[in-house]
């Protein structure tokens, strides 16, 4: 079929209509909020009434954007000007007054529909796209399909609209089935169908997937594909170039498949053009693999043998990730591992296969875990370095490049133990952890207090900080930077500001806070011997997720604070970390119930008292709605993150200070700053178990 066929003669500008809605405030929740449609919506709008010269009066332009819309980018043109007096907001009454009242009595040939926000599949696989005043007692939403249906049946006058594209930005992932995903049933009914009448349907997303959205610009991927190939045509040039542009989209992402730059890119359902016949070609249709080997029977075989038995390794993540970068693959978008066991990961890796170096994702990994397991179970990395030379050889494979060595951190651990027989102060130990461990000093004889163990503390580190070596590579010395002090407390001790212990540093007498000058974190592993399995599991399943996942992070509130949170925390591995959004002293219930639990990570203010900004607020990303992201939230970085925080504490406090007192009492910082508490359980770093008494 030609342009000619099917395009009306008097098709243009002025008999095209549209509605336009892009979507990024929800009231259900502001964890729905997301950055990019209202200006991928405006985008669009410019393109309808720029190069496609449609009256803006033939728009309904709908947004719900996150920031004011006096901030968006309307551009400074007479169509854009009409449009942002005219626009609405995307709430359910406004969909259906423009689209099921009003566009349906004006006199038009061409229809067009964009929407950009979230988009969920109901139980009959009907697309629903969720309005800015959705609620959880009721998602209002707009049923597209309904709505297609209802477009095409003579309740739209028989010689209007006989052509109509549905061009979506959303996921199409099917809707959770309980009772706070209450969309209803939505169904605009229609009258009898009008033959000729003509539907295009072009969705970012295949059933079940998820659309792409680059926050950092604020912009599907799929909108800006779509205004790529659109450019600058007409109204009849874009209707009749549709089918075509659509093709040159999916072989746009499929061509970023084949080269292994996307796992989760948007696949992209154009499955019928303006004569309801499939265009897809079978070749094009299926999703093309990298061209790279897959793993042979004998690789299968010698992984059962080498896995058999094995838990993850705490550094599992680290392998998968380099896998890809190794193989020159981009990783895929999902945060953690895809299984629970090394031979689901590998069985993931080898149905990704790998990137055009014809490498099998499989063998960096193992190349990977050889490395790291050399340090501490060498019979089984040189099992696992002969597996990956006979596989090499046996596959033709190129070379690998060496795995990067773990991340070297030089930690003072510092452990507190209070006497057996109850006197005053506290038997103390230091241990230097570099490449090895190094006990560097004990308390004699009497108990002694905090006052001598600081003191002695602040000797250490200064003889640590003096010490050198020869660096081999430039011949000069190099001298140990200490990362971090970890004390190791008695339950009581948990909430002493071991952060704020004054050091020298430099010149006239200066003293810094400890928790400024180094990582400063408190632990108590005397409290986990009813719940060890728990404090392991629960440390093995946070490395699992490289650090990151939605659930691994916990608010609690006071009213959460009850004899049943302990066990709560403690029946499944997430959370990892609590967050205390408390006013009562953590040792309230707080930290009874961490420890309980087996999670090995808190935050709290110290002393209680609800922080200001919360401790989400201080600690995680923003997310593309512009709060802080829990999900995004690395608690593997959360020592240095803390001290990050600390630190700009205490610069704010600098300056107050300075501004209150003069200029002359500019040099003495402030001896608080903040007042946060870290707790740092690391159940694989445990120097000195055998206790001091």
């Amino acid at each position: 079929m030609t342009a000619a066929d099917f395009l009306p003669p008097a098709l243009g500008p002025q008999r095209t209509f549209a509605l336009v809605a892009g979507v990024e405030r929800y009231d259900i929740s502001h964890r729905w909020n997301l950055r990019g449609p209202a200006r991928d919506a405006l985008r669009f709008a410019r393109w309808l009434t720029g190069p496609a010269e449609v009256p803006p009066a033939n728009v309904r332009l709908l947004l719900s954007p996150l920031d004011e819309p006096g901030d968006l980018d309307w551009t400074d043109a007479p169509a854009m000007t009409a449009l942002r007096t005219a626009y609405r907001p995307a709430t359910e009454e406004n969909v259906k007054s423009a689209l099921l009242d009003e566009l349906p009595q004006c006199d038009g040939d061409l229809l067009w529909i964009f929407w950009a926000g979230h988009g969920y599949l109901g139980p009959r696989q009907e697309l629903m796209l969720p309005c800015a005043d959705a609620r959880p007692s009721q998602i209002r939403h707009l049923n597209l399909d309904s709505a297609l249906r209802w477009w095409r049946t003579d309740l739209v006058k028989q010689r209007r609209f006989p052509l109509q594209a549905a061009l979506v930005d959303s996921c199409r992932v099917d809707a959770p089935r309980d009772t706070r995903w209450n969309f209803g049933n939505t169904d605009y009914g229609g009258g009898s169908s009008v033959p000729g009448r003509r539907q295009f349907r072009l969705y970012a997303s295949r059933e079940g997937e998820v659309a792409q959205n680059d926050a950092e610009r604020g912009a599907g991927r799929f909108t800006e594909a779509l205004l790529g190939e659109l450019g600058g045509r007409s109204v009849r040039e874009s209707v009749s170039g549709l089918p075509g542009a659509a093709l040159s989209i999916h072989r746009t992402f499929q061509e970023l498949r084949e080269r292994g730059e996307g796992w989760q890119l948007p696949q992209f359902i154009v499955d019928r053009d303006w004569d309801a016949c499939s265009f897809l070609d079978d070749d094009l249709s299926r999703a093309a693999l990298p061209r790279a080997a897959k793993l042979d029977q004998a690789a299968w075989d010698g992984l059962g043998s080498l896995f058999e038995g094995r838990e993850l390794p705490r550094y599992a993540y680290e392998a998968y990730a380099w896998a890809f970068k190794a193989a020159g693959c981009t990783t895929p978008a999902h945060a953690g591992l895809p299984g629970e066991g090394l031979l689901e990961v590998v069985q993931d890796l080898d149905e990704r296969q790998g990137g055009r170096g014809g490498m099998p994702l499989a063998v960096p990994f193992v190349r990977f875990l050889a490395d790291r397991a050399a340090a501490g179970d060498t019979p089984w990395a040189d099992r696992l370095g002969e597996w990956v030379r006979a596989t090499r050889e046996r596959l033709a494979l190129p070379v690998l490049p060496p795995p990067p060595p773990p991340a070297r951190r030089t930690v003072v651990h510092v452990r507190l133990e209070t006497p057996p027989g109850g006197e005053a102060g506290f038997q103390a130990r230091m241990w230097l952890r570099g490449e090895r461990v190094h006990h560097i000093w004990e308390s004699e004889g009497a108990p002694v207090g905090l006052d001598r163990v600081r003191e002695e503390l602040v000797r250490q580190l200064a003889l640590i900080g003096g010490a050198s070596e020869t660096d081999g590579d430039a011949g000069r010395p190099a001298y140990t930077a200490v990362d971090r002090v970890e004390f190791h407390v008695p339950y009581e001790l948990l909430d002493a500001d071991f952060d704020q212990w004054p050091v020298p540093r430099g010149p006239a007498g200066r003293r810094r806070a400890l928790g400024l000058l180094h990582q400063v974190v408190v632990r108590c592993p005397q409290e986990r011997a009813d719940t060890r399995a728990e404090w392991h599991g629960t440390w093995r399943w946070l490395h699992a997720q490289g650090g990151r996942h939605p659930d691994a992070v916990r608010i609690v509130t006071d009213d959460e604070v009850t004899d049943g949170l302990g066990m709560e925390l403690a029946a499944q591995p997430p959370p990892a970390c609590v967050l205390a959004h408390t006013t009562a002293a953590p040792h309230a219930g707080l930290l009874e119930a961490v420890l309980e639990g087996g999670l090995p990570v808190a935050v709290w203010r110290r002393g209680g008292g609800l922080p200001a900004p919360a401790l989400l607020d201080l600690l995680a990303p923003v997310g593309p709605d512009g709060r802080p992201d829990p999900g995004a939230l690395d608690v593997l970085a959360l020592p240095a993150r803390v001290r990050e925080v600390r630190r700009a504490a205490a610069g704010v406090a600098a300056g107050a200070a300075r501004a209150a007192a003069g200029a002359a009492h500019a040099h003495q910082p402030p001896s608080e700053g903040d007042q946060l508490v870290l707790l740092w359980d690391d159940p694989d770093d445990m120097p000195g178990l055998r206790s001091l008494t």
